[in-house]
């Protein structure tokens, strides 16, 4: 181990990745390789005066200015990934540049391959689904509990996981998403318990709780509760750059390391952008520092101050369950859609949620919100829960999660590639999909290869003209 990395234990701000860069930086070199702009000098001069010259200076990938390679992890970025694990308590971590949608793919086809079963919910992210066809295995699917009034759905429950594993043999892992969308919080432990009775890998997706190890008033991450890996999207609240998210395989993990490298190198690009790699770097050094352990707090704390506010009001409500992300409000307004109230907040005041549903809106407390934001939105709202909607144009309301159990008439695998033909959706009715439907955010199938198409599926897809289903013989 590098002796920078050594001494970092006692340093866990000291991020190897940006010292790197900001040599590489400072000592400048004549480049004659890739990227072909050398520098920003050979870019669109708009687009250079919008994003500056720096970050073009700093646009480069793995190999060059002794910045080292990401497979096989050397140099830096192996120090990097050294501090990350130490950081999340890992026995391993990989940095991922097509943010967690390569880690699920990487996982599936290392842990299971045609003809096994994975037990998973039913909204699991659309990436799990394409890793299940990478490798053939078939979804043996879960279904949580829903929360009905508010039209999502709820935790899954151990006693649900271990019916489906005493029902099934050949299961490859148990895959479970938490928390959910919306910050809805299963008890890991006690099902990690149940994978570990039955002798099974289980794998979390925890994309959305990638601030938990940071704080005690957070929920337990996963990576301490049992499960063999997990998946974090430090994009989505940690403070990377879009498309950066990490894999963690845990230190008592069932999964083969080795495997799951190779994979990751067979998936992964050949050119990842160091820029990207530092910002995951970064983000982890940011986490660990007390500015960064600062506003983790702070962001629990808006999230509180909230929800006190919206207590007063008479006509707005959000969800309140024991378990659940405090980083997390999902708000609803009585006699509006969700959609509309986004409308309303977007261009009456200046603001953007995160996603709206049928029901309400999702809302973010991020570690840059300071309070000023806060008190903004809350005024906004006080205004919104005193106005008479009465005749305020309804937007058609579209709902972006089915809560259906899935009717499956072909294996997942076989149905992606079957031959197929794309039909209008109304006609598509008591056909087989061909194709994954999921819009993002939150990227929960609407519709998977193999699945017999109803009318129930018709509200989820307003958006869509035509749908991809198996050709029939003629």
């Amino acid at each position: 181990m590098n002796s920078n990395t050594e001494g970092s234990e006692h340093r866990k701000d000291y991020a190897p990745l940006v010292e790197a860069m900001t040599r590489a930086y400072k000592n400048p070199t004549y480049q004659f390789h890739i990227p072909g702009h050398t520098k920003g000098q050979g870019v669109f001069k708009r687009f250079k005066d919008l994003v500056g010259e720096r970050i073009l200076e700093l646009d480069t990938t793995d190999e060059f200015d002794n910045l080292g390679t990401l497979h096989p992890a050397t140099g830096p970025i192996k120090e990097a990934e050294k501090m990350a694990s130490l950081a999340f308590g890992a026995k391993r971590s990989f940095f991922l540049l097509n943010g967690s949608t390569i880690g699920n793919q990487a996982l599936a086809m290392t842990v299971s391959k045609r003809g096994q079963k994975v037990i998973v919910n039913r909204n699991c992210h659309r990436s799990i689904l394409t890793g299940l066809i990478m490798s053939g295995a078939e979804p043996c699917w879960v279904i949580p509990q829903k929360i009905e009034d508010w039209a999502i759905w709820g935790k899954i429950t151990p006693e649900c996981i271990e019916k489906t594993l005493s029902e099934n043999e050949n299961v490859a892992c148990v895959w479970v998403t938490n928390p959910t969308y919306e910050g809805v919080v299963s008890d890991i432990s006690v099902i990690s318990a149940v994978c570990k009775r039955y002798n099974v890998p289980l794998i979390v997706d925890e994309a959305h709780g990638c601030l938990w190890n940071f704080s005690s008033n957070l929920p337990k991450s996963a990576l301490h509760q049992g499960a063999d890996a997990v998946v974090h999207s430090l994009h989505k609240t940690g403070g990377s750059m879009s498309q950066t998210s990490m894999l963690h395989v845990a230190q008592d993990s069932m999964i083969d390391v080795e495997i799951l490298e190779r994979t990751l190198k067979l998936l992964h690009t050949t050119s990842p952008s160091l820029l990207l790699l530092t910002s995951l770097d970064a983000a982890r050094a940011h986490l660990q520092s007390e500015e960064g352990k600062t506003q983790i707090e702070r962001a629990i704390k808006n999230a509180d101050f909230l929800k006190s506010e919206i207590d007063e009001m008479q006509n707005v409500e959000y969800l309140d369950l024991p378990n659940l992300d405090l980083t997390k409000v999902f708000i609803r307004v009585k006699g509006l859609s969700g959609k509309s109230l986004e409308m309303i907040l977007e261009h009456d005041y200046n603001i953007e949620v995160e996603s709206a549903s049928d029901i309400g809106i999702l809302i973010l407390s991020n570690l840059g919100n300071d309070s000023s934001d806060f008190e903004y939105l809350v005024d906004c709202l006080k205004e919104i829960d005193a106005t008479d909607y009465t005749e305020h144009p309804i937007i058609d309301k579209k709902k972006h999660m089915p809560m259906l159990v899935p009717q499956i008439k072909m294996r997942l695998r076989d149905a992606y590639f079957a031959p197929k033909e794309l039909i209008n959706k109304y006609d598509a009715i008591g056909r087989i999909s061909a194709e994954v439907v999921a819009e993002c955010p939150p990227g929960i199938a609407i519709l998977l290869p193999g699945e017999l198409i109803t009318k129930e599926h018709l509200p989820y897809l307003k958006d869509y003209k035509e749908i991809e289903v198996i050709k029939t013989q003629s």
